[in-house]
């Protein structure tokens, strides 16, 4: 007897290696989008980080959004750059290169926690989304380090009705939990996977169904995770 496929539904794309290998499980990963990113720089923020370029601070990346669109305007930086790790970390990489990356973390307040380590610093840029969250700011200011937030992206929820009764749902952010949540309701055995403690807490706020929270960022990490809750093979 064939056996029972699984169907997830992953509220982002999660890419074409990651959907074949959850297949070599019998599992089938469907992608819709319910946010989107909107670059928001201005002229007077392009010639604000491009002279901040010049400058020997400390900045810091919480999103991979806000790395790629720091990263188009500029590339040769005098930077001490702390970055979420995964995707973001990546980029910042590919943008800003490895030498100047500071320090790595898989969450903003662990990122947090490494920067007040430096007593270096006293202030700090972070170059954010408008939806950013409040940990890593709040835990910096409470630890008497100045923080200049430049908002480089905005997010734009784009909810939709979901007519099928998935087996489970892959959330990526609490903005995106917020836009499917606003169209949709799930059934009681739906398994909830999210990428991180923030976003499984806005989770606990539109379901009581069961969560499992990745402990690491990136998306192929939360993809695993669901291979390895479904399949009986432990090979990922």
């Amino acid at each position: 007897m064939a056996n029972r496929k699984t169907f997830i539904l992953s509220t982002k794309p999660v890419g074409e290696a990651a959907s074949i290998k959850a297949l070599q499980h019998d599992i089938i990963i469907e992608e819709t989008s319910f946010i989107k990113t909107k670059q928001s720089i201005d002229a007077s923020k392009t010639k604000k980080i491009k002279e901040s370029a010049l400058q020997k601070i400390s900045v810091v990346f919480t999103s991979m959004n806000a790395a790629e669109a720091v990263g188009k305007i500029v590339s040769e930086t005098n930077w001490k750059i702390f970055c979420i790790g995964n995707t973001t970390r990546n980029l910042v990489a590919r943008y800003f290169g490895e030498k100047i990356i500071s320090g790595t973390a898989d969450n903003a307040s662990k990122l947090a926690e490494k920067i007040i380590a430096d007593s270096s610093i006293k202030n700090i840029v972070f170059f954010c989304g408008d939806h950013r969250r409040e940990e890593l700011p709040q835990m910096l200011k409470e630890n008497k380090i100045i923080v200049e937030e430049i908002e480089v992206y905005k997010t734009i929820e784009t909810p939709k009705k979901v007519s099928k009764d998935y087996d489970a749902v892959l959330f990526f952010s609490p903005s995106a939990v917020e836009s499917f949540f606003s169209k949709n309701k799930i059934s009681k055995r739906t398994q909830i996977f999210a990428i991180g403690s923030t976003t499984a807490h806005a989770a606990k706020s539109f379901s009581s169904n069961p969560i499992i929270t990745a402990e690491k960022p990136g998306k192929e990490n939360l993809v695993n995770l669901a291979i390895k809750h479904y399949s009986k093979s432990t090979i990922l």
